[in-house]
Protein backbone atom coordinates (compact mmCIF):
# COMPACT_ATOMS: atom_id res chain seq x y z
CA UNK A 1 0.00 0.00 0.00
CA UNK A 2 2.91 2.08 0.57
CA UNK A 3 4.15 1.62 -2.59
CA UNK A 4 1.06 2.36 -4.43
CA UNK A 5 0.59 5.68 -2.38
CA UNK A 6 4.68 6.99 -3.38
CA UNK A 7 3.66 6.55 -6.97
CA UNK A 8 0.75 8.17 -7.32
CA UNK A 9 2.26 11.05 -5.13
CA UNK A 10 5.41 10.50 -7.82
CA UNK A 11 3.45 10.72 -11.00
CA UNK A 12 1.10 13.47 -9.37
CA UNK A 13 4.51 15.30 -8.82
CA UNK A 14 5.61 14.67 -12.64
CA UNK A 15 2.59 15.64 -14.17
CA UNK A 16 2.75 19.00 -12.09
CA UNK A 17 5.94 19.64 -13.12
CA UNK A 18 5.01 19.11 -16.97
CA UNK A 19 2.48 21.47 -16.65
CA UNK A 20 4.57 24.16 -14.88
CA UNK A 21 7.06 24.19 -17.91
CA UNK A 22 4.46 24.39 -20.44
CA UNK A 23 4.01 27.95 -19.18
CA UNK A 24 7.87 28.48 -19.78
CA UNK A 25 8.39 30.81 -22.21
CA UNK A 26 5.46 33.18 -22.65
CA UNK A 27 5.55 36.54 -22.66
CA UNK A 28 2.59 37.01 -20.21
CA UNK A 29 4.41 38.26 -17.59
CA UNK A 30 3.68 42.01 -18.72
CA UNK A 31 3.86 42.28 -22.37
CA UNK A 32 7.43 42.79 -22.84
CA UNK A 33 10.28 40.59 -24.17
CA UNK A 34 14.03 41.20 -24.99
CA UNK A 35 15.02 42.89 -28.27
CA UNK A 36 18.12 41.50 -28.65
CA UNK A 37 16.48 38.07 -27.69
CA UNK A 38 14.39 35.78 -30.27
CA UNK A 39 11.57 36.70 -29.08
CA UNK A 40 9.07 35.06 -26.59
CA UNK A 41 11.43 35.29 -23.61
CA UNK A 42 10.33 37.62 -20.73
CA UNK A 43 12.16 40.97 -20.73
CA UNK A 44 14.83 40.17 -17.58
CA UNK A 45 17.58 43.17 -16.01
CA UNK A 46 20.56 42.85 -17.33
CA UNK A 47 24.04 44.48 -16.76
CA UNK A 48 22.91 46.89 -19.01
CA UNK A 49 22.51 50.46 -17.94
CA UNK A 50 19.77 50.72 -20.56
CA UNK A 51 18.49 47.85 -22.95
CA UNK A 52 15.69 48.02 -25.60
CA UNK A 53 12.30 45.90 -25.08
CA UNK A 54 9.86 44.71 -26.89
CA UNK A 55 5.84 46.24 -25.36
CA UNK A 56 3.48 44.51 -27.45
CA UNK A 57 1.37 47.62 -27.31
CA UNK A 58 3.95 50.19 -27.75
CA UNK A 59 6.51 48.58 -30.07
CA UNK A 60 10.49 48.51 -28.95
CA UNK A 61 11.08 50.28 -25.67
CA UNK A 62 13.94 51.17 -23.21
CA UNK A 63 14.43 49.62 -19.89
CA UNK A 64 16.87 50.20 -16.93
CA UNK A 65 19.32 47.46 -15.42
CA UNK A 66 16.65 46.16 -13.61
CA UNK A 67 13.76 45.33 -16.76
CA UNK A 68 11.42 49.13 -15.98
CA UNK A 69 10.59 50.47 -18.49
CA UNK A 70 12.06 54.13 -18.23
CA UNK A 71 10.13 57.26 -19.12
CA UNK A 72 10.06 60.69 -20.20
CA UNK A 73 8.28 63.68 -19.11
CA UNK A 74 7.51 66.04 -21.65
CA UNK A 75 7.92 69.41 -19.28
CA UNK A 76 11.36 68.56 -19.20
CA UNK A 77 13.62 69.74 -22.23
CA UNK A 78 16.32 67.88 -24.15
CA UNK A 79 18.59 70.80 -25.18
CA UNK A 80 19.45 71.68 -23.15
CA UNK A 81 18.77 68.65 -20.83
CA UNK A 82 16.87 69.98 -17.29
CA UNK A 83 14.83 68.34 -15.48
CA UNK A 84 11.62 69.63 -14.36
CA UNK A 85 10.47 67.27 -12.00
CA UNK A 86 11.34 67.24 -7.60
CA UNK A 87 10.15 66.63 -4.97
CA UNK A 88 7.20 64.44 -4.95
CA UNK A 89 7.23 64.08 -8.73
CA UNK A 90 10.86 62.58 -8.33
CA UNK A 91 9.07 60.21 -5.93
CA UNK A 92 6.38 59.14 -8.10
CA UNK A 93 8.70 59.30 -10.99
CA UNK A 94 11.77 58.79 -9.71
CA UNK A 95 14.92 59.33 -12.07
CA UNK A 96 17.47 56.78 -13.40
CA UNK A 97 20.20 57.22 -11.82
CA UNK A 98 23.26 57.62 -13.99
CA UNK A 99 26.02 55.12 -14.25
CA UNK A 100 28.83 54.01 -16.38
CA UNK A 101 27.32 50.32 -17.35
CA UNK A 102 27.40 50.15 -20.97
CA UNK A 103 23.59 50.45 -23.25
CA UNK A 104 22.49 47.46 -25.33
CA UNK A 105 20.47 48.15 -28.66
CA UNK A 106 20.82 52.05 -28.13
CA UNK A 107 23.35 54.54 -30.02
CA UNK A 108 25.69 54.96 -27.05
CA UNK A 109 26.01 58.32 -28.47
CA UNK A 110 22.64 59.90 -27.76
CA UNK A 111 23.41 58.46 -23.76
CA UNK A 112 24.09 61.32 -21.31
CA UNK A 113 23.86 62.23 -17.98
CA UNK A 114 22.88 65.98 -15.96
CA UNK A 115 23.39 66.70 -12.49
CA UNK A 116 20.07 67.19 -11.06
CA UNK A 117 19.46 70.14 -8.43
CA UNK A 118 20.15 67.92 -5.62
CA UNK A 119 23.34 67.20 -7.01
CA UNK A 120 22.67 63.75 -8.35
CA UNK A 121 23.22 62.79 -11.69
CA UNK A 122 20.59 61.39 -14.08
CA UNK A 123 21.10 59.26 -17.37
CA UNK A 124 19.34 61.43 -20.10
CA UNK A 125 18.76 59.59 -23.78
CA UNK A 126 18.99 62.15 -26.47
CA UNK A 127 19.28 64.55 -23.92
CA UNK A 128 15.64 63.78 -22.28
CA UNK A 129 16.10 63.21 -18.50
CA UNK A 130 15.16 59.24 -17.72
CA UNK A 131 12.68 58.07 -15.23
CA UNK A 132 10.88 55.14 -13.28
CA UNK A 133 7.66 55.14 -12.23
CA UNK A 134 7.03 53.86 -8.93
CA UNK A 135 3.66 52.31 -10.10
CA UNK A 136 5.42 49.85 -12.32
CA UNK A 137 5.70 46.80 -10.10
CA UNK A 138 8.05 45.23 -11.73
CA UNK A 139 9.55 44.39 -15.44
CA UNK A 140 6.92 45.10 -18.47
CA UNK A 141 5.01 47.04 -16.40
CA UNK A 142 3.91 50.16 -18.74
CA UNK A 143 1.44 52.10 -16.27
CA UNK A 144 3.53 55.07 -16.84
CA UNK A 145 2.71 55.63 -20.34
CA UNK A 146 0.44 58.64 -21.23
CA UNK A 147 0.14 59.91 -17.54
CA UNK A 148 -1.35 63.19 -17.47
CA UNK A 149 -1.07 63.54 -21.18
CA UNK A 150 2.58 64.39 -20.54
CA UNK A 151 4.61 60.84 -19.25
CA UNK A 152 6.04 58.47 -22.45
CA UNK A 153 8.06 55.50 -22.63
CA UNK A 154 11.46 56.03 -24.07
CA UNK A 155 12.47 54.75 -27.42
CA UNK A 156 15.64 53.61 -28.43
CA UNK A 157 16.17 57.01 -30.27
CA UNK A 158 14.78 59.02 -27.48
CA UNK A 159 11.11 59.61 -28.38
CA UNK A 160 7.88 59.30 -27.19
CA UNK A 161 6.24 55.87 -27.38
CA UNK A 162 3.30 55.59 -29.18
CA UNK A 163 0.48 53.45 -28.34
CA UNK A 164 -2.02 52.36 -25.31
CA UNK A 165 -0.53 52.29 -21.63
CA UNK A 166 -0.68 48.82 -21.11
CA UNK A 167 -1.23 48.96 -17.15
CA UNK A 168 -4.00 50.91 -17.11
CA UNK A 169 -2.86 54.52 -16.78
CA UNK A 170 -4.62 55.87 -19.80
CA UNK A 171 -4.52 59.76 -20.87
CA UNK A 172 -4.69 61.26 -17.53
CA UNK A 173 -5.14 58.40 -16.05
CA UNK A 174 -5.03 57.30 -12.70
CA UNK A 175 -1.99 57.15 -10.93
CA UNK A 176 -1.78 60.34 -10.33
CA UNK A 177 1.80 62.12 -10.82
CA UNK A 178 0.55 64.50 -14.30
CA UNK A 179 2.04 66.98 -12.21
Amino acid sequence: MKRSHFLFLMATGAAAAVIGLAGCGSSSGGGLTNSGSGGGAPAKASNAALSTAQSASLGTIVTDSKGMTVYLYTKDTAHPSVSNCSGQCAQTWPPVPSNSAAVQGIDKSLVGSITRADGTKQMTLAGWPLYEYASDTGPGDTKGQNVGGVWFAVTPSGGKAAGAASGGAGAGGGGGGGY
